[in-house]
């Protein structure tokens, strides 16, 4: 079977405690349960969660649909998005399983990155580490007025804002994630063909803006 490896970023810096985390969370499980009740989506998406504040780690492993739990998420911290980027590429390249000639390996993956704030650590020595790797589609989320969208310009291929981090704005990216990976699910298990292009994506709801 192959797999449509979908990783989280999340971040769980100081800032977004409070309302943020805990819509955060929600949204999270809103998304699963979501994805649950879609067929493509349920045989085919793989789940994991990476978190960073001052450290970044892999709260949830690559985890289909049916067996994924929700873990508890903490703000405090600083935001280590560099630390992250290269947790995710190192995950990639363990956790993807890559085609051969002997056989088919995974889907390319899809990453959204969420971060309300501007990275404090090294992000560049974390992008070229993940651009070593066959890393597929990455979306990039810049919630409220803190977040640094050049950044996430830079790293991601498409980029969205958020106006706010409160739980109906940070509720209405997660139902826009669910609807990519029940998209692209879908997509891939009809084409056979992967999903790297941004504009095979769904549109995004009003509360996001595009900005690339």
């Amino acid at each position: 079977m192959r797999r449509l490896p979908v990783y989280l970023l999340l971040d769980t810096s100081g800032s977004m405690t409070g309302e943020p985390i805990e819509a955060v969370k929600n949204g999270v499980q809103m998304m699963i349960h979501s994805l649950r009740q879609n067929p493509q989506a349920i045989e085919t998406a793989f789940v994991s969660i990476i978190t960073f504040d001052s450290e970044a780690k892999q709260v949830v492993p690559l985890t289909d649909l049916a067996s994924f739990q929700m873990v508890e998420l903490k703000a405090n911290g600083l935001t280590s998005l560099g630390k992250a980027l290269e947790l995710l590429a190192d995950r990639l390249t363990n956790e993807v399983t890559k085609t051969t000639l002997e056989q088919k390996g995974d889907w390319k993956p899809i990453t959204f990155i969420m971060t309300d704030g501007v990275p404090t650590d090294d992000w560049e020595a974390g992008l070229a580490k993940l651009k070593a790797t066959h890393k597929g589609l990455v979306v990039g989320c810049a919630a409220g007025s803190g977040a640094d969208d050049k950044v996430l310009l830079q790293v991601a291929d498409q980029v969205v804002r958020l106006n706010n981090t409160d739980a109906e704005s940070i509720a209405k990216f997660f139902q826009w994630v669910s609807a990519s990976i029940a998209t692209t699910s879908t997509k891939v298990e009809e084409t056979g063909i992967d999903l790297t292009k941004k504009d095979q994506l769904p549109p995004p709801p009003s509360e996001l803006v595009i900005v690339s």
